[in-house]
């Protein structure tokens, strides 16, 4: 289990900082929105202390560190240190001297309990083997009243053209086909208030949105799959079989005319009683 638990932690810092060079990439613009989303729910107050967990760039970080102000502090945690570089460099032209990134497992944190204002976790829970069990110990590591907010993928991700993606995969290399992904876990909302539950965490307040990204044109799509967690398959194959991937994916875009993918999130915020 341990070996396994590293394998997977090497997979997820090789994919993202191979990511990183799409990451930031307008075409992806939904990592920044979905961001702010989550900060905005927990309508954060001056002054407090706040984790950001599996941060990327920092698209929910820095608009954390901007709502806690200087007289507040955020611990944005990644594994990938070239996501983690643009994040520093990101607060750096903001001006914002209130936030911490560090490289580290998210799950090996040993924060002692009620350290923290919120804690914030928007498209990593499902990378954890037993989120329950993770859930739990975020719960522990909140003050009184602290905010616990969970973000991820509902259901349907970037359809139609997910469903091509996958089905060109398997044709080509179907050692690197997988009929199952992480997020398949909780795209609903009843899984969520499920993984609440199993937690042990009351009153949580589940909300699902829907959404159409946008795609300027079918490249846009190509930028989504190297700037995201898809970025492993394309490293795992050849040059040729690569761009034939493209090549299939753009053309079935252009040809059924697709201008947006779907991108459905589901939003979860716990709060902390006072006692």
């Amino acid at each position: 289990m341990e070996h396994q638990k590293k394998m997977a932690e090497s997979k997820a810092a090789i994919t993202y900082n191979a990511a990183s060079d799409f990451f930031d990439n307008d075409a992806l613009s939904f990592w920044n929105q979905f961001g702010k989303s989550s900060v905005n729910r927990l309508n954060l107050k001056t002054g407090m202390k706040v984790l950001d967990l599996a941060c990327g760039s920092g698209a929910s970080a820095l608009p954390a560190a901007e709502s806690v102000g200087e007289k507040g502090y955020v611990v944005a945690v990644d594994l990938a240190d070239n996501l983690l570089s643009l994040g520093r460099n990101k607060a750096i032209k903001r001006g914002l001297h209130n936030i911490d990134f560090v490289c580290k497992d998210m799950t090996l944190l040993d924060y002692p309990d009620a350290s923290f204002d919120a804690i914030i976790c928007v498209f990593g829970i499902f990378f954890v083997a037993d989120m329950s069990a993770f859930l739990k110990k975020l719960y522990s590591m909140l003050k009184p009243a602290g905010k616990l907010m969970i973000t991820t993928w509902g259901p349907d991700l970037f359809a139609p053209v997910y469903d091509i993606w996958r089905q060109e995969v398997k044709k080509l290399r179907p050692d690197l086909y997988s009929s199952f992904n992480p997020w398949d876990r909780i795209t609903e909302v009843h899984s969520v208030k499920e993984l609440f539950h199993s937690a042990g965490i009351p009153g949580v307040d589940v909300a699902a949105e829907n959404n159409l990204h946008p795609l300027r044109d079918p490249e846009d799509w190509w930028k989504i799959v190297m700037g995201s967690g898809f970025r492993w398959t394309i490293d795992a194959m050849g040059p040729k079989e690569s761009m034939h991937l493209h090549d299939q994916n753009i053309a079935w875009l252009k040809s059924h005319r697709v201008t947006a993918i779907k991108a459905n999130v589901i939003y979860a915020m716990a709060v902390k009683p006072l006692i």
